[in-house]
């Protein structure tokens, strides 16, 4: 069962706002496009500091939209949102200890969307390190090690985690021995994530129940935006700029985490407006044009909220 409802007035609001994007970028095919898009209608259970229990919140109905947002696609480094989860949950139950170095990987790796430092994180959490290539049997010990984080996912027994893949270091060059024994000659292990898998576990970040409250505090805080010129780091690394935030106005409140590569354009987005509901948006984009399109998410991201103000909760 899906965390969130269907609603046939955000159905159709959802359909109409991806007909105006295929409008304006004729290039974007109908099956390069994924996007899962949840509205959080009053009492809003989200961004209280985690004001319930996880019980209750993952009782509590949301309403929801989504387009294609069960397809397997290459996350990029949205990736790094389960890694995220993944070691406060090694570090909140002492599986791994802390350290100021790990602290700083784990910021990096979200805030500057690192792949140096999630290599480093990566290995805290499966205990794995790059290297040469291993002959067989040490690499299936190995692969079974890196693993580690599928099998902890795999176990929360989510629908939208089926079928999915977190187990790969994002790179820039790309793999080097045994990683790319791991990820295989066809690249048929590498990364696979879906919108509706993003979304749900982001909308436990958001809700205060991703491991623990105090630490999704803390991963909310290392998600935050700021949309200010001035304060966003310079090129295309500030993860708004391209990307979900700059289709939104200077007063809202942006928690987020961007991916792209020369194929894909990714954002995850937690979005707070003064004058709308909250809401949750994950959209996916594929194809090498349209990765290189700096304009699609952004205009998506406008059209979306210019839905909010007019959507009746």
């Amino acid at each position: 069962m899906l965390f969130f409802q269907k609603d046939p007035t955000l159905e159709q609001q959802g359909h109409d706002l991806l007909e105006a994007v295929w409008a304006k970028f004729p290039g974007l095919a109908r099956n390069q496009i994924a996007l899962t898009w949840i509205v959080y209608d009053d009492p809003v259970i989200v961004n209280t500091g985690g004001a319930i229990s996880a019980a209750e919140f993952w009782q509590y109905p949301v309403r929801g939209f989504s387009y294609r947002g069960v397809e397997r696609i290459y996350p990029a480094s949205v990736v790094k949102l389960f890694y995220l989860v993944a070691i406060h949950e090694w570090l909140e139950t002492e599986m791994v200890q802390g350290s100021p170095e790990l602290d700083r990987a784990i910021a990096d790796m979200i805030r500057d969307s690192s792949n140096d430092a999630t290599s480093l994180v990566l290995d805290v959490l499966s205990g794995t390190t790059s290297g040469p290539e291993l002959p067989p049997q040490l690499l299936q010990t190995w692969a079974h090690q890196r693993n580690i984080v599928n099998r902890y996912y795999q176990a929360l027994g989510w629908q939208e985690l089926q079928g999915v893949n977190v187990n790969q270091k994002p790179w820039g060059d790309g793999p080097y021995g045994r990683e790319r024994q791991f990820v295989g000659e066809a690249l048929e292990n590498r990364n696979m994530l879906t919108t509706d898998a993003i979304a749900r576990l982001l909308h436990g970040i958001i809700g205060g129940v991703a491991v623990s409250r105090d630490r999704s505090k803390t991963m909310m805080q290392l998600l935050r935006r700021s949309l200010q010129p001035v304060e966003l780091p310079p090129g295309e690394e500030n993860q708004v700029m391209g990307f979900l935030g700059e289709g939104l106005p200077s007063q809202a409140k942006l928690w987020s985490k961007a991916g792209w590569t020369s194929r894909v354009r990714h954002d995850a987005a937690y979005i707070e407006v003064p004058y709308a509901q909250p809401y949750l948006l994950v959209v996916f984009t594929e194809g090498r044009l349209n990765s290189q399109n700096r304009e699609i998410l952004p205009t998506l991201s406008h059209l979306v909220l210019q839905k909010m103000a007019n959507l009746t909760p």
